[in-house]
């Protein structure tokens, strides 16, 4: 009788071990990504514990590692389900260490780009937030998460619809997604306490500028398009602009007819 015991236990363990149960889990690095579409759970217990697994990993190991501090960024990026903002074919890349194509030449941001530009707005619950490029939608959530009322300008019908439509399976409902040329802002809803631009133009919108609140930051890559562009964070201060330079990066550009 202990003897069958024994192989019933190590039959289990074994099983436990197949199906992703046993108690620890993979940490993800920053070369590499949980293949979660190869897990042999059902749908809803990958939905629950695999990816909010990757996506704390992702938090410690991506973001924090690097130096993000604001504990509100951090909790955001803990609760967003990136993942709902990601293709199906790249699922399994959801939480990796890089941007991800999401159809139209567009991209998702690497999650430490996203952490950086969210953490250099310094959002505040009840900021004004405008975005240039929703592309999927992640950082308009991101910002939502934060309690910040966010306004967002997409150029490419096809993605603003997309971006509408996820953000309020997801519960983002407050949202506002239009489709227009983001180099001009969003003029109706202006001014803005902030504003956050992800795609890269060759100079920096006067638009945006004057759509900028007294004490207002601006977060935009600015360069060459296929060219390393630089980060740059204005801030107006006594109707001044002020700047900052937070490093180089690589955007897609920003299209438009300016």
């Amino acid at each position: 009788m202990v003897k069958n015991t024994s192989v019933q236990i190590t039959l289990i363990l074994f099983i436990m071990s197949i199906l992703g149960l046993s108690a620890g889990c993979q940490q993800i690095s920053p070369e590499a990504t949980t293949d979660l579409s190869a897990s042999t759970s059902t749908p809803s217990q990958t939905l629950k514990d695999g990816f909010t697994n990757a996506r704390e990993n992702m938090v410690k190991l991506q973001i924090q590692a690097r130096g993000i501090q604001d504990a509100a960024v951090l909790e955001a990026m803990r609760k967003v389900p990136r993942h709902a903002f990601v293709p199906d074919k790249h699922l399994d890349q959801a939480y990796a260490d890089h941007p991800l194509p999401i159809g139209f030449g567009q991209t998702i941001s690497q999650p430490y780009i996203v952490a950086l530009m969210t953490e250099a707005l310094e959002v505040q619950p009840g900021d004004r937030v405008l975005e240039v490029g929703t592309g999927s939608g992640y950082q308009a959530a991101v910002l939502a998460e934060m309690q910040a009322e966010v306004y967002t300008v997409e150029i490419i019908p096809e993605l603003a619809d997309q971006a509408r439509e996820q953000l309020k399976q997801v519960g983002y409902t407050d949202v506002e997604v239009k489709n227009g040329d983001g180099y001009y802002g969003w003029e109706e809803n202006a001014p803005y306490e902030k504003i956050i631009v992800t795609a890269a133009p060759d100079h920096l919108p006067q638009p945006l500028i004057q759509q900028l609140k007294e004490g207002g930051r601006l977060v935009i890559p600015i360069g060459p398009i296929g060219a390393v562009q630089t980060l740059w964070l204005y801030e107006k201060i006594d109707g001044e602009i002020q700047t900052k330079n937070l490093g180089d990066v690589r955007f897609v550009p920003l299209t438009g007819e300016h």
